[in-house]
């Protein structure tokens, strides 16, 4: 999985060979996940993240990413995973309260409670005190046009970058900061590990920026019982804090950044 709409990458005259964005989604799903990410930010080339605000453990995390001034903290807005934060939006949701799967909301979900519910997410997130470095979406759900139109005019109203995600995001993300390249490579990967993180950023080394996404964390009941994602975390939690791949960071000119730095 890896999308790319913007021309190929000319050398930074200081010899930076690519500024690379580590950005770990489910921020705030529950406090082992939320406690690997920031291990994998302190402890190795982790840059930024995406706060999931619908989730119980969101406070916490956003209280505790407070005390990591390098970490970028975006908005995971999601649509496809727990219990909505607005009231009312029934297109979003089915007969238990819970979000539709994404064929439903795909199918289902109206533009009005798409932008209801964004809002709720969007004021939750800033109730925090914290402003987001930048918009993506829990199961990719911003690749459906509909509500990549929403997520648009949020990144206008704040003034902040969004994922890019494949050739949908040409016609709506026009005047809207994103990074050259994006790769979910190795997420899922059945190479999780240093070289198969190193392959994937070789695999997309033309690119002037890059974002790769990832899904680092500790392991605790809530996330067994909430996802089928589970194990493979905390092999990429080992990978992101590996010293192969810091070393093979700095050899290799890569700048690391978050999303502040993407005009």
């Amino acid at each position: 999985m890896q999308y790319s709409l913007r021309p190929k990458k000319r050398f930074d005259e200081r010899g930076i060979n690519m500024k690379l964005i580590v950005n770990a989604d489910d921020f705030g799903i529950t406090k082992a996940v939320t406690l690997g990410i920031l291990e994998a930010h302190e402890q190795g080339v982790l840059t930024s993240t995406t706060l999931m605000c619908n989730m119980p453990d969101a406070e916490y995390a956003a209280g505790l990413s407070k005390n990591y001034p390098k970490l970028g903290v975006g908005i995971h807005f999601v649509l496809t995973a727990g219990f909505p934060l607005a009231e009312g939006v029934n297109s979003l949701v089915d007969e238990t309260g819970r979000f539709h799967k994404i064929d439903k909301i795909k199918e289902l979900a109206t533009s009005e409670d798409i932008r209801k519910e964004f809002r709720r997410q969007m004021d939750k997130f800033l109730s925090f005190g914290i402003k987001p470095t930048h918009i993506d979406s829990h199961h990719h759900v911003h690749g459906i046009s509909k509500v990549l139109e929403i997520v648009r005019e949020f990144a206008v109203e704040y003034d902040i970058p969004v994922r890019l995600l494949g050739e949908v995001c040409e016609n709506y993300l026009k005047g809207i900061a994103t990074t050259e390249g994006f790769t979910g490579g190795f997420y899922g990967n059945t190479e999780i590990n240093p070289e198969g993180l190193i392959n994937s950023i070789e695999k997309n080394k033309n690119f002037e920026s890059l974002e790769i996404m990832c899904h680092p964390g500790y392991l605790d009941q809530a996330i067994l019982d909430m996802s089928s994602y589970a194990m493979p975390r905390t092999q990429e939690l080992t990978t992101l804090t590996s010293d192969i791949v810091k070393n093979y960071i700095k050899e290799n000119n890569i700048q690391l950044i978050n999303f502040k730095a993407i005009k």
